[in-house]
């Protein structure tokens, strides 16, 4: 997924509903219920003896720039985009550009949190340089990673790795190393990768991204799929490419976890790109939006997420430019904040 820059500048315990134990989120939530733990009792409740739903909403929003469109929807999480490196060194900062001691970026995550909401930092996403090309140690890097976690107060990482970052071996393999160090650090730590998708599910690097993770013993809570931006030859309904896409893919994850049909459900997270997508011809509306969210609620999948609440409205007409369907409006007809009250369900 595009960032917030400016045009200038061993076997894995995966997903915490499939395995007892796993890391919670931070701030004491998680995005779906745990099941019991061994520690608890039998009498303790499940998420299918409940009337809520075991899907949340948790959607992408930018860590230094308030939306009126936040809150839309209630979202349990908010992922906060991006920490990329700052310039070439080993420096973690928001969008490559804001210190992680920024006040007012401090005082907007407050914010989110106060609206009730947790926080999860989002490491990477399309533009600028993921940490992992630029530190030259697994120690390193995961004291980086450290750092912008400690500076939002939150306990729950999420690694959007595309691009030139998932062809290279030698970052993926460093980035695994470093999330291991950081998780023997941090018991509480969640972690979720967040890969490209197709129609046909995950491609070879995103599995190797994910055998790589098993290595070295990385925890994994979910995966999520970017169900967005599939290529000019797929010019049919984006609601259905986007089930076509995590059916596809949820085989491939019960193969590489070992996970039965429930627990590859409970441990995916689906993310949608609204409105007018990055390729010509494709547009995710919100009837796709409650057909996603539909789905998701079906399958008991862990969360639903969109890029981003800052497009989460209609592009003002006459705007001589200013709006831009590709960083601040969605480029369909809607009311503000409808994709995430759709997506909230």
């Amino acid at each position: 997924m595009r960032s917030f820059l400016k045009p200038a500048a061993g076997f894995t315990c995966l997903f915490a509903l499939a395995t007892a134990g796993c890391s919670s989120g931070s701030d004491g939530e998680t995005d779906a219920a745990p099941k019991p733990s061994a520690r608890e009792t039998s009498a303790a409740p499940t998420p299918a003896s409940t009337t809520a739903s075991a899907t949340s909403y948790a959607p992408y929003v930018s860590a230094t720039e308030a939306s009126d469109n936040d809150s839309a929807g209630s979202p349990t999480t908010y992922n906060l985009a991006f920490v990329i490196a700052d310039g070439s060194a080993c420096t973690p900062a928001w969008n490559g550009e804001d210190s992680l001691a920024d006040s007012s970026v401090k005082s907007r995550i407050s914010q989110l949190k106060a609206d009730g909401g947790s926080v999860r930092v989002s490491f990477g996403g399309a533009s600028g340089k993921e940490l992992a090309s630029t530190c030259d140690s697994a120690t390193a890097l995961a004291a980086a990673y450290g750092k912008a976690l400690d500076a939002a107060g939150s306990t729950q990482a999420d690694f959007d790795i595309e691009g030139d970052q998932l062809t290279d071996a030698d970052s993926v393999a460093l980035r695994s190393q470093a999330i291991a160090l950081l998780q023997k650090e941090r018991s509480d730590l969640s972690v979720t990768f967040t890969l490209p998708v197709m129609p046909s599910g995950l491609d070879s690097d995103s599995l190797a991204l994910l055998a790589s993770a098993n290595k070295y013993d990385v925890q994994v809570s979910t995966v999520n799929l970017m169900t967005m931006n599939y290529g000019e030859s797929y010019s049919g309904d984006m609601g259905d490419y986007a089930l076509t896409s995590a059916k596809a893919a949820h085989t491939q994850l019960k193969k590489v976890f070992g996970l039965s049909d429930e627990g590859a459900w409970q441990g995916m997270a689906l993310t949608s790109m609204i409105g007018v997508n990055d390729v010509d011809g494709e547009t995710f509306t919100l009837s796709d939006a409650a057909q996603v969210r539909a789905f998701a609620e079906e399958k008991e999948i862990a969360w639903v997420s969109m890029w981003s609440t800052f497009r989460d409205q209609q592009c003002e007409e006459g705007s001589d430019g200013d709006d831009d369907a590709a960083t601040n409006c969605s480029g369909v007809t809607q009311s503000s904040g409808a994709f995430g009250k759709a997506f909230a369900g």
